[in-house]
């Protein structure tokens, strides 16, 4: 039973090895032109790749979407080698990301820009911020830093100088009007302004709760030559394979971004 059971481990430690060499080999080989597995984020990420897949598919190649409902998993399935690219974050997020975790992935070319917006369903414009008001601010790194420039941008606060993307209200250097700021979870910020004056909000997560750029927002984020662009991801490996400069043609065509901007009516806009 001894040497049975020494057998069985052997030959599971052998197929185990094997595995993840024909895994290491899959990870490294060209993508294909024929056929692309992209992650995208449900929402905005995933209805505009769905008008490049059927762009691409007029030309032959095929698209298949794996769709996430988070901002984590993807960049580890992609490194992983379980996608072909991934369509959903700025270059800040894959920076980040790429710090934290040692991705070996990159950018290859920018897809959308969502302008971040402050939204308030009781202030008209953001002038009419009074003294002690609440504001509101996600509470992850890059989006927090985000948000505080931008009510900085808007007058409110000012921050210490050399602020980077770990920012929080504790960076801030100058409040003149002693505004108390909340740090929340950025998909809670829609369902809290009845409790605050004014939030910064996501543009996903604005558009969730019915919220649109040009319609509700009191002050928002510059449409273009916007610095947090999205982009499209793929493996370091892949970053100058055949198949990148297809989907690159197709995303970034008058098709897709016609579709961008009849669907969205400035939330989203795009970025190439």
């Amino acid at each position: 039973m001894k040497k049975t059971f020494a057998l069985l481990s052997a030959l599971l430690s052998l197929l185990i090895i094997l595995s993840a060499c024909g895994k290491d080999e899959e990870k490294t080989k060209a993508l294909s032109t024929e056929k692309l597995l992209v992650g995208v984020t449900g929402g905005p990420h995933e209805q505009v790749m769905e008008k490049v897949k059927e762009v691409a598919a007029k030309d032959g190649l095929e698209i298949e979407l794996k769709v996430f409902n988070d901002y984590n998993t993807p960049n580890t399935a992609l490194d992983d080698g379980d996608l072909d690219v991934s369509s959903y974050e700025t270059k800040q997020f894959l920076d980040a990301q790429k710090a934290d975790k040692g991705y070996k992935i990159s950018e290859v070319f920018k897809t959308l820009t969502f302008p971040m917006g402050v939204y308030s369903s009781s202030v008209k414009s953001i002038d009419d911020i009074k003294k002690g008001d609440k504001i509101a601010v996600p509470n992850d790194p890059s989006n927090e830093y985000r948000a505080l420039k931008l009510f900085e941008k808007a007058g409110l606060i000012t921050l210490k100088e050399g602020t980077g993307e770990k920012a929080t209200k504790k960076d801030i250097a100058e409040n003149k009007l002693n505004l108390e700021i909340l740090e929340l979870d950025s998909a809670q910020l829609p369902s809290q302004l009845g409790e605050v004056a004014a939030a910064a909000i996501n543009t996903n997560f604005a558009m969730g709760a019915g919220l649109t750029l040009k319609d509700d927002a009191v002050f928002h984020e510059e449409e273009k030559n916007n610095p947090y662009t999205n982009y499209v991801v793929a493996r370091d490996v892949n970053k100058n394979d055949e198949a990148i400069k297809k989907i690159k043609k197709y995303y970034q065509s008058d098709e897709v971004k016609q579709f961008i901007e009849e669907t969205f009516n400035g939330s989203v806009v795009p970025s190439w």
